[in-house]
């Protein structure tokens, strides 16, 4: 198992998220940017990256919204008996913030990727602004159904692709919400991949393999 190494907290200038930045390589050949979930940090998935491609600089990124002494969200939300429900202009500024800082950074092939609400904010960037990223993944996320009228056109998303990975046993967000994405996905023409697993709100080995395959046949790692 390799042992990745990450720098510091740091703050990017333009658009004071804090991040660390890590990787096996000195010479990148493309990203990954990965956003944790509510009331977690970006320290949360810095384990993933061991299990993931070499040749890629991953960034963790922190949410801007602090909900407890270690706890980060992207948006403040509730889940009730209807569903979740959520702070839709919070929700709407964290997807500027991130265009934004993708837009700051030095242009390189990009994958955005993240757990739950990091996976809802990853697919809020790759549907309304492809030309950013290569492919979105969503890990135990979801599609926020209010974002439709800023969904790119199916010309502009052809070039991008997107990862679903979400567990039968999700008492968080249920796999109801991973099977809307892919039949949202397949609607409007994205081409992805929809995964399963024996699991609950969580991220198991499997995933991980199967997430960093999709990875290596995403952005350009191998050549």
């Amino acid at each position: 198992m390799r042992d990745t190494h990450f720098s510091d907290v740091c703050r990017e200038p333009q658009t004071g998220l804090s991040l660390r930045k890590g990787g096996n390589t000195t010479a990148p050949k493309a990203r990954l940017i990965l956003l944790h979930g509510v009331g977690s940090n970006e320290a949360n998935l810095a384990p993933l990256a061991d299990a993931l491609p070499e040749a890629l600089e991953v960034i963790l990124l922190r949410g801007p919204l602090q909900i407890g002494p270690q706890g980060f969200a992207w948006y403040q939300v509730n889940f009730t008996s209807n569903g979740p429900s959520f702070n839709q202009e919070q929700a709407e500024s964290s997807r500027q913030l991130l265009s934004r800082f993708i837009d700051a950074l030095p242009a390189m092939p990009t994958v955005i990727a993240g757990f739950s609400q990091g996976g809802i904010m990853s697919a809020s960037v790759g549907l309304t602004e492809p030309e950013q990223v290569a492919g979105f993944a969503l890990l135990s996320g979801r599609m926020l159904r209010e974002l439709e009228p800023r969904i790119a056109s199916a010309e502009r998303l052809k070039s991008v692709r997107a990862f679903i990975a979400h567990g039968y046993q999700d008492n968080v967000l249920p796999v109801a919400w991973a099977q809307e994405a892919d039949t949202w996905l397949e609607r409007i023409g994205v081409v992805h991949e929809t995964h399963f697993y024996n699991m609950a709100h969580e991220i198991v080995a499997q995933e991980l393999a199967d997430f960093s395959q999709w990875l290596t046949q995403t952005l350009p790692l191998s050549h």
